[in-house]
């Protein structure tokens, strides 16, 4: 008779695995911006699923879209500018 209770300490992680790392949550503030913007532009997007979009909607979609893009490229600055300025030039 085999007991479950070996193969399942193998299976089931421990607790303190489960939660994200220091370094984890550091990434996730870095990319907050750039959440919080994408989901500006899904909630313009969703607005616009059961009707005809009108020029208001319109408009907060494409200042949600740019939003995006400007976190976005933001984003990727900081961490070029990060990349590059521990490297040797």
């Amino acid at each position: 008779m085999r007991y479950i209770g070996t193969v399942q300490a193998v299976v089931t992680a421990f607790e303190s695995d489960r939660e994200p790392t220091t370094s984890e949550l550091d990434a996730i503030d870095r990319e907050m911006p750039v959440i919080t913007a994408d989901i500006e532009l899904l909630d313009a997007q969703i607005i616009t699923l059961d009707r005809i979009p009108t020029e208001v909607d319109e408009r907060r979609i494409r200042r949600a879209r740019r939003r995006v893009l400007a976190a976005r490229r933001e984003l990727a600055n900081r961490s070029a500018d990060t990349a590059t300025a521990g490297g040797a030039a």
